[in-house]
């Protein structure tokens, strides 16, 4: 399996190591534009393969789209990351241009390949890839949820003072600070519902922490996380080349599930060697119904803001 990162900055590098050490793939092509980024960085991760047992060769270039041919995935990361106090929206100007140039080399070279978006503001750049590929829906892939399901899990372990391995939970709806829906009535410890354990005030707060999740770690770094976007990217990759068939939430095309039409937003769905393998739909409240529409409707205003 070949896989190429665009962006080696800190995320796309910790999605190259994750991916290595994991040992599924055969090749990770890492590309920036930076002169000769790429390739410190590929070489770097190369020194660590001996002493972390990998074979996953690892390699860079710089803007030589021609080295990423014929993958079976690509990741884009590429960018400019989260400043404190800038919102994802206030990134679609920039950003948008880079991610709809970036998609188009990448499919220039590899047809068939599955894309999987970082790049903020995720949902939107997500749709933007649809609309500037052509690629079939289940081919592009946003990774917010899976980052977010993640640190609401890390939220609901600390408010248990529990093992994470205990704790299952998802977050649904748009990557974004007000557009995420974490859903805590679903979310158990064991099988058992978390709302056994803890108050609807302890719960509400586990929800309030999980929403700023990377608005709290952007004040603490000063630039955007990069280990657990990076984890949660590799574990969407191994989904696809190891044909998992693993449930994630993630940010797919919908086409009037949820009720909802032309627009990329994060729903469960299971993840496998075709991508995007199939939407679940699970029974909301109509509380949740209606976070997920007022999320939807944040997103489309962005969407609209898109040259497309």
């Amino acid at each position: 399996m070949k896989v190429t990162v665009v962006g080696a900055g800190a995320v796309g590098a910790s999605c190259a190591e994750y991916i290595a050490i994991k040992n599924f793939a055969s090749e990770v092509v890492l590309l920036d534009i930076k002169e000769g980024y790429a390739e410190g960085k590929a070489m770097d991760l190369m020194q660590c393969a001996s002493l972390n047992g990998f074979d996953t060769k690892i390699t860079g270039t710089t803007n030589d789209y021609s080295k990423t041919a014929n993958s079976d995935v690509c990741v884009i990361t590429s960018g400019i990351p989260r400043k404190p106090g800038m919102t994802r929206e206030e990134l679609i100007g920039i950003n948008a241009g880079i991610v709809k140039t970036v998609a188009s080399n990448l499919i220039q070279h590899s047809p068939d390949t599955i894309l999987i978006v970082v790049s903020n503001p995720m949902d939107t750049m997500t749709y933007l890839a649809h609309k500037a590929t052509g690629l079939p829906k289940h081919k592009i892939i946003g990774m917010g949820g899976a980052l977010d399901s993640a640190r609401f899990k890390y939220r609901l372990a600390e408010a248990l003072e529990a093992p994470i391995s205990d704790v299952d939970g998802m977050v649904i709806g748009g990557h974004s600070d007000t557009g995420m829906v974490p859903l805590t009535r679903l979310a158990t410890r064991n099988s058992v519902p978390v709302s056994a354990f803890l108050s609807e005030e302890r719960l509400n707060q586990v929800k309030e922490d999980t929403k700023v999740g990377g608005a709290t770690l952007t004040k603490l770094l000063g630039t955007s996380a990069w280990y657990a976007p990076g984890a949660a990217v590799s574990s969407m990759v191994q989904a696809i080349g190891c044909d998992q068939k693993k449930m994630f939430p993630c940010s797919v095309m919908l086409d009037g599930e949820y009720g909802l039409k032309d627009i990329c937003i994060g729903v469960p769905a299971i993840i496998g060697k075709n991508g995007v393998e199939k939407i679940v739909e699970i029974e909301l409240s109509n509380d949740e119904k209606e976070q997920i529409k007022n999320s939807a409707e944040g997103v489309q205003g962005t969407n609209a803001l898109l040259d497309v």
